[in-house]
């Protein structure tokens, strides 16, 4: 068995610019390549280089290596780049055994199995999603294979995976191996908000007619409590009201709680869908205008959204920026079928506005 790689992968890095990485399905398909040439040749190529769907060919150094009668095995770490990935660092393992019918998937240790309808994958199935398989499937064909199963594990990723939207989305025992380019973007808002869509098809494939987006997770226990909701209820929305609402349009659930503390609700009121402080800013000119009853200059010179509330009569400034925030929300979901509601809660998970 190899020494576990320590060094640097080869992700590109442009001057000023944060680095990129490698999704668990590049990975997870240069461990098939590497374990299946092995297999074919008696040697594991290291580096292994791949083609990824839209045509680069990066290149991955090996970390382990181990052949046995009948089979192979091959093991890359993970490399997110500059992205702060639960997965960073794993070791995303691929064992091989030629023969059989077509091409097989298992999920080793680490792997979840998906146990809910609403995902790409279907229940009873590994939770390696079809892009990964098909990359997978693609490499064993280059060199010269047809039927194999494959089988890939990693260690410690049942625990990583708590960490992760698994557990919620029915995905059981471990991670998920996902990636649709194969490439990880520092920082990326289309992974969260590919993972707020996913639980929004499994919600629906649920049967379930009320979910809730929430900014965090003091606004999500109180919503949840409020409502008495199942966990699958509840999606990660974070910052990402657009990327939740947008979809809801097109994927109707029949009611949606939007929760939320009180700056956070007051940038939807203001219009914005991204919440996120590097992207939309408290606007104290609106605040003002919803509180006639402060002196406008002592709103404008507040330094938080908080502040403001903490002068006004709370209650009734904060029910004013939750019907704001509810127009904005009702705006994107247009005249889709979904009945809205936003609440506001305070930093000690009380409910302080509900509009609805």
């Amino acid at each position: 068995m190899a020494a576990l790689y320590s060094g640097p992968m080869r992700s590109e890095k442009p001057e000023g610019e944060l680095r990129r990485g490698w999704t668990t399905g590049a990975c997870a398909t240069a461990a098939v390549k590497a374990a299946f040439a092995a297999l074919r040749t008696g040697e594991f190529p290291d580096p292994v280089t791949i083609t990824l769907p839209k045509g680069e060919t990066p290149s991955f150094p090996l970390a382990l290596e181990e052949r046995g009668d009948g089979w192979a095995r091959a093991g890359i770490i993970k490399d997110a780049g500059d992205d702060p990935d639960v997965t960073h660092g794993c070791m995303v393992v691929a064992t091989v055994r030629p023969g059989g019918e077509g091409i097989r998937f298992r999920a080793g240790p680490g792997v979840g199995i998906v146990t809910r309808g609403g995902l790409p994958i279907p229940p009873g199935e590994p939770a390696i999603n079809p892009v990964p398989r098909d990359m997978m499937a693609r490499v064993i064909a280059e060199l010269g294979g047809s039927a194999a199963e494959i089988e890939i594990s990693i260690p410690d990723g049942e625990a990583l995976a708590a960490k992760t939207w698994n557990p919620r989305l029915g995905i059981i025992g471990g991670l998920s191996i996902l990636g649709t380019t194969g490439i990880v973007n520092p920082f990326s808002c289309a992974a969260w908000i590919a993972s707020i869509h996913r639980g929004i098809d499994v919600a629906r494939a649920m049967g379930l007619r009320h979910v809730a987006g929430c900014t965090g997770s003091t606004s999500e226990d109180a919503v949840r409590a409020h409502y008495g909701l199942p966990l699958e209820a509840m999606l990660d929305m974070g910052d990402f009201a657009g990327g939740l609402l947008k979809y809801l349009r097109s994927h109707p659930v029949a009611r949606v709680t939007i929760g939320g503390g009180f700056g956070k609700i007051t940038k939807l009121a203001q219009g914005a869908l991204d919440l996120h402080s590097g992207r939309s800013q408290v606007e104290f000119d609106f605040l003002a205008a919803l509180a006639p009853e402060l002196p406008r200059e002592r709103v404008l010179a507040a330094n938080t959204a908080l502040e403001v509330l903490e002068m006004a009569e709370a209650a009734g400034l904060a029910h004013r920026v939750a019907e704001a925030a509810l127009l904005t929300v009702r705006s994107v979901l247009r005249d889709a079928p979904v009945v809205a509601d936003v609440i506001i809660v305070s930093r000690r998970g009380e409910l302080v506005a509900h509009a609805a």
